[in-house]
């Protein structure tokens, strides 16, 4: 006996098998090289990498910094600042979130700005959006509804045989909501979805031996590719009507102001429908080129899927609850589109709403709806606690502050317009598809580093004078830098919907940069060449 005692406790442990729920729905995010599960290879390169980023973002900032230009000490300071962040986010040294706040410290402490005037933009409306769809997404995942939703999508004829379907599909999803309802709104609504969705997936690698026992569910390219398609399916999306991004109303405003010339509901959605199309198909192509599925399709998820459906049985009172507080704040996000459809968008009632509705403040009253509705009236019990609450993703709202906040800089001290200025005198852009090429470019870039509401709210400005000086009709050039504003895919502050799907842990930051890079590239081009050829068409503007 004790020989074979002796044997046994020589016997190595078996390694322990990941918890693909805990990992995928567990709310982690930001993880730390220590955190992650890589091999030798990958933990080698971001090894580098983040060693790379230590050094290099101070170097480049106050290199920069030093050098003599003919900017504005304020501005080459700020660009000097911005380049540092920069090489944080792309290196990560440290958590992308505080990359961020390490920017906003410096452009303080250099006296760039004010540190009143710096932060006032964390009160964005936009980051109201993140806290309360970020609560009502917790809600989703504490009662098993991002489950029981990720079953009724792949319960659809056909789209749970096929890993790539599935994520056709979601992006399908996420398009035409996004048209309507904010892209930040969309995406933080259907994330818990697409990660339950994910679970199952994973799940099934691991039950039939795809993928080894102590995987990490977070570095499936399947899960990329999911969120990915989620984050950009939305881009696309909300550029189908004028009040699919803020953007969109920016941008029409300005047109309009400079052209004189009224751009219809109708007329927006016509022009932009071919290029949402050719966008969505680009996406779709491209996505599975660079983060191919592990596996193509999944043999025996139809009885999975009935099995998890009877288990999970009927709808607890919580989860009726969340339903009411989600259905509520869904309603009043699209009362104002409703509105803009039914009574047109010089209505007063659309005018009414949309100024009382904010998406932010909806989002915060639907939220609050949570804390309301009781689960237990005798006992007191909510559907969600504070404590709930609490564990939402506080990094992603830090994340995307900060990029408000240099947006905002941009801005205020002149850079994006000196930017602009100089970019369009070097380059020598004196017709209707140089400007219109060179519109698209800046749009982009500043989309990159800063919100695409900031980068429409710059560039447009920059091009419809540009076109003035030179003579020619700003409506193209201008529309289209409205269109490339939306079009920010290589980067977690770039957009709020980038943010969101990073902070979900399912995107390595480099994974993010090599897709969006191929997707800026291949949306500007078919901005530069679609947009032209619709307005010709539709009439729109004239």
């Amino acid at each position: 006996m004790s020989s074979t005692l002796s044997a046994t406790s020589r016997t190595p442990a078996a390694p322990r098998r990941t918890d693909v729920t805990a990992a995928l729905l567990g709310g982690k995010t930001f993880r730390s090289l220590s955190e992650q599960t890589l091999s030798p290879r990958e933990e080698k390169f971001e090894r580098a990498r983040q060693t790379l980023g230590f050094f290099l973002a101070p170097a480049v900032a106050i290199a920069f910094a030093l050098l003599p230009t003919p900017m504005d000490s304020t501005q080459q300071l700020l660009a000097a600042v911005l380049l540092g962040v920069i090489i944080l986010w792309i290196c990560e040294p440290v958590p992308i979130p505080i990359g961020g706040l390490i920017g906003v410290a410096a452009v303080v402490v250099l006296g760039v700005a004010p540190a009143g005037d710096v932060l006032a933009p964390f009160g964005s409306t936009t980051i109201f959006t993140f806290i309360g769809a970020f609560i009502l997404a917790q809600a989703m995942l504490k009662h098993g509804i991002a489950q029981r939703l990720a079953f009724a999508v792949l319960s659809i004829p056909g789209v749970a045989k096929s890993t790539y379907r599935i994520i056709i599909a979601f992006g399908a999803i996420t398009c035409l909501l996004s048209a309507f309802v904010s892209n930040t709104a969309t995406v933080a609504m259907l994330m818990p979805t697409a990660l339950g969705i994910l679970a199952v997936i994973a799940q099934l690698m691991q039950d039939r031996g795809v993928v080894k026992a102590t995987f990490d569910p977070l570095r499936l390219r399947v899960g990329a590719a999911l969120m990915l398609m989620l984050a950009y399916g939305a881009s696309v999306g909300g550029l189908l009507t004028p009040v699919g991004a803020p953007p969109n109303l920016i941008g029409r405003g300005l047109i309009e102001e400079a052209t004189g010339e009224r751009i219809s509901f109708a007329q927006w959605t016509a022009t932009a429908a071919p290029l949402c199309l050719a966008m969505f198909a680009v996406l779709a192509a491209v996505m599975f080129l660079l983060n191919k599925p592990e596996i193509r399709r999944i043999s025996g998820v139809e009885e999975f899927i009935r099995e998890q459906k009877a288990a999970h049985g009927k709808m607890k009172r919580a989860e009726v609850n969340t339903l009411i507080a989600f259905g509520f704040t869904v309603t009043l996000w699209l009362l104002p589109a409703v509105a803009s459809l039914v009574l047109g968008a010089d209505s007063e009632a659309y005018a009414v709403l949309d100024d009382r509705l904010d998406e932010g403040i909806v989002a915060v009253l639907g939220a609050a709806l949570l804390f309301i509705l009781p689960t237990n009236w005798k006992k007191r019990q909510a559907t969600l606690t504070w404590s709930d609450a609490a564990r939402i993703d506080w990094g992603t709202i830090l994340l995307f502050g900060t990029g408000i906040i240099f947006g905002a800089l941009l801005a205020d001290t002149g850079l994006a317009e000196t930017i602009g200025n100089a970019a369009s005198q070097n380059l020598g852009v004196t017709s209707v598809a140089t400007i219109t090429v060179f519109a698209v470019i800046l749009a982009i870039l500043i989309s990159e580093t800063t919100s695409n509401t900031a980068s429409a709210a710059v560039v447009v400005p920059i091009v419809i004078p540009l076109c003035v000086a030179m003579d020619v009709d700003p409506f193209v050039p201008a529309l289209a830098a409205t269109f490339a504003a939306s079009f920010g895919f290589m980067l977690p502050v770039s957009t709020p919907q980038n943010a969101i799907v990073y902070g979900s842990g399912t995107v390595p930051i480099t994974r993010m940069i090599r897709t969006g890079i191929g997707f800026d590239i291949l949306g500007a081009i078919l901005i530069i060449t679609i947009i032209p050829v619709m307005v010709a068409v539709t009439g729109i503007g004239g």
